[in-house]
Parts: C-alpha cells; structure tokens; sequence
C-alpha cells in the first residue's frame, strides 16, 4: 500500500501503476473505466491518500470506487477539480490509523490511548477536516 500525502500524487501514481499494468497500451489509448480513492488520517494528525484506476467495474482494490465511465477517465485524463474530488469524500469512509499500519474508521475508545486519539481526530479545527 503506498500512501501520498497530496491527492494530486496518489492520483499521479495510480495513473503510473494502470500504465504499468498495461504495458501494450500508450497513455493516449488508455480506457479506464473506474476510479477508486481512499483518504487516511495518521497518528500524528498527517492526512494521506490512496488511489487506483481499474479497467472493468468489477474490478476491486483497497479503496472505494468513487467514479466510474467518462468521470473515472476523465480523472485518469487529469481533467478534474482537486478542490471538488475532496469535497466529495465522505468523511465516514476516512480510515485512521490506529497501529503502526493497522487502520480502521474510527479509533477504539476502550483504552486511554484510544479516547485520546477519538478527541484529535474529531478536533473540528484541524487541516484535514477542512478538505472532507
């Protein structure tokens, strides 16, 4: 899993990785036909992203499937507004980090750590709460 700290850059290297997949295909030629995103707020409070493209709409991967047909490749295609993309993640599907590596939709509130950890996340201040 790798894991960008731009949307721009998660975007960039699931379009190179598609390509990577398809080698007899030039970039001009590629059909893509879904987009999948996943945002991911780590312990210190940094936010990351994930993304992939996929050829069929069965396809599947680690993130959820947000687009699909002329939308998904016009992402693939770089014709698309970063600043709507983010507006339209819902932000219950965000996944943090609660283990080195180990994510979750919301924190475990059982332990101290834990509760800790709910309070930062829910902080309606933060950077990443303002790009849902």
């Amino acid at each position: 899993m790798s894991l960008y700290s731009t949307l721009e850059e998660a975007i960039d290297a699931a379009r190179e990785e598609f390509l990577a997949s398809q080698p007899d295909t030039h970039e001009d030629d590629a059909s893509v036909s879904q987009f999948a995103l996943q945002k991911y707020v780590m312990q210190d409070g940094d936010t990351m992203w994930q993304a992939e493209f996929f050829a069929g709409d069965d396809d599947q991967g680690e993130c959820l499937p947000i687009y699909s047909g002329q939308a998904a490749q016009a992402v693939f295609d770089g014709d698309f507004d970063e600043v709507e993309l983010r507006q339209e993640w819902q932000a219950e599907n965000t996944l943090h980090e609660w283990d080195e590596g180990e994510f979750q939709l919301e924190p475990p509130r059982d332990l101290e750590e834990g509760e800790a950890a709910a309070e930062e996340w829910e902080d309606d201040d933060s950077p990443s709460d303002k790009w849902a």
